[in-house]
């Protein structure tokens, strides 16, 4: 592009100004080079919109908020209490570790511009080429980059739910760079880039079902049953130590779920709204869902109950936030939410595994619920936003399980063998008696409390 074309996109020539001064932008842009980078930039600074760019910058500070402390004290409250500061510090030193690996080589790697559909190549390694005026739609390239790193952050976090109180600190962080490197990031490349098998499907997924809750679940699953139980899992008692704790997270969760979701639209206009809204009204009927089933079966509904029912709500709207209708959203989390309960109080105690914190059973199953139901419930006829132009709804849910499939497959299969690796490479587990004692005091030489 010559500098005149620069500067009538940038508004600043008129067709007439641009017949009479056209031949002298020219050469103005032969004899000045650093004028035409200038236009450049000013039109990148005009493609940003302001109030895009604020809401993005508190959608990310958002999702941070779920991960510390919100997942860390969800998952804090739930474990026993001999265990609980190894939680809160895997999830702390993830974080950490992800923020570094992401802007080193993970960026690139989901989003460096690849024409592949797996793999976002080497193109912006250690953030080559970006700089404060490179722009990402109408935001800030750097915003975007730093809203896509805390998914990349939270989806490792949630895994360790699916091991917690027996693996190494070591062995987690080690395992979580190798995981996102090999499955979040070609998933993220897949699911959310322009030249991405599931982009290119048509596929929807509007904040990550696929990207972040089928991977946690399934990796959380495939390592509770590679890691084995906890010791004296079924005999002894491993109920939560701390539940206004994890109320405590669950609710900031909540709260910071509306920038996971409405984050999500990269810009604040009504698609961010309908994610909004339905990031309260799927989560409501999942609380509700699941303390009915729940006093169904067992006569009480319990606040452990209503926790889980939050996190199942937002876990199922999140592939259908941007798509679906309010009241679609009310009836998928409810959904979501009674098939969750099912897996967590049935199929996990039928087949033995031990998924410590139900990972697999909420974040896996309402995570793969919300990914195929989106396809049911983003029909206009039933209040959503409708599919792409001649794609029925049997074809988007053709859609929507290929994608589904796949992350199921490529997560637990690569997972499985990284757990291989790792605890060849520096074990998995501590010692029995350290397991015994506590991950708290064994691992990182402290205790949360003090008699």
């Amino acid at each position: 592009m010559n500098f005149s074309s620069t500067l009538t996109r940038a508004g600043l020539l008129g067709p007439a100004a641009l017949a009479l001064f056209g031949p002298l932008a020219a050469s103005a842009q032969e004899a000045a080079p650093e004028a035409a980078e200038a236009a450049t930039e000013a039109v990148a600074a005009a493609a940003i919109n302001s109030g895009d760019t604020a809401w993005m910058l508190v959608s990310t500070i958002l999702v941070l908020f779920m991960i510390l402390p919100g997942l860390a004290l969800f998952y804090g409250g739930l474990v026993r209490s001999r265990n609980v500061l190894s939680v809160l510090m895997q999830c702390t030193m993830i974080t950490a570790a992800v923020i570094v690996v992401w802007v080193l080589w993970g960026y690139s790697f989901a989003f460096g511009g690849s024409d592949s559909p797996f793999f976002g190549g080497f193109g912006k390694l250690f953030l080559t080429g970006v700089t404060p005026d490179s722009v990402s739609g109408t935001i800030p390239e750097l915003v975007f980059i730093c809203f896509q790193m805390t998914f990349a952050c939270i989806t490792p976090a949630l895994i360790v739910g699916g091991f917690a109180e027996r693996v190494k600190f070591g062995a987690v962080i080690l395992f979580v760079v190798l995981w996102v490197s090999l499955v979040y990031f070609p998933v993220a490349h897949m699911a959310w880039d322009e030249n991405g098998l599931f982009f290119g499907w048509g596929t929807m997924d509007f904040a990550g079902g696929t990207v972040v809750h089928i991977n946690a679940g399934i990796a959380a699953l495939v390592g509770a049953i590679v890691i084995g139980k906890r010791a004296g899992y079924g005999k002894e008692n491993m109920a939560p130590h701390n539940l206004p704790l994890t109320l405590v997270g669950a609710a900031i969760l909540w709260v910071g779920w509306f920038g996971f979701n409405a984050g999500s639209a990269l810009s604040a206009g009504g698609s961010a709204a309908l994610a909004m809204i339905n990031t309260f009204t799927a989560t409501a009927g999942a609380v509700i869902a699941w303390s009915l089933v729940e006093k169904a079966a067992r006569g009480k509904a319990s606040m452990l109950g209503g926790a889980s029912g939050v996190i199942a709500g937002l876990v199922a709207v999140t592939p259908a936030a941007g798509f679906v209708g309010p009241v679609g959203a009310i009836v998928l989390g409810a959904i979501a939410s009674v098939v969750a309960y099912y897996f967590v109080a049935v199929v996990k105690i039928r087949l033995g595994y031990d998924d410590s914190l139900d990972v697999f059973g909420i974040h896996g199953v309402a995570g793969i619920v919300g990914a195929i139901g989106t396809g049911i419930f983003a029909s206009t006829s039933l209040g959503g936003v409708g599919y792409g132009e001649g794609v029925t709804m049997g074809a988007q849910l053709w859609t929507q399980f290929l994608a589904v499939l796949i992350t199921i497959v490529w997560c637990g299969v690569v997972s499985a063998i990284l757990y291989k690796l790792v605890d060849a490479l520096v074990g998995l587990r501590p010692k029995a008696e350290e397991e015994a004692q506590g991950l708290d005091i064994t691992s990182h030489g402290e205790v949360a409390y003090h008699s």
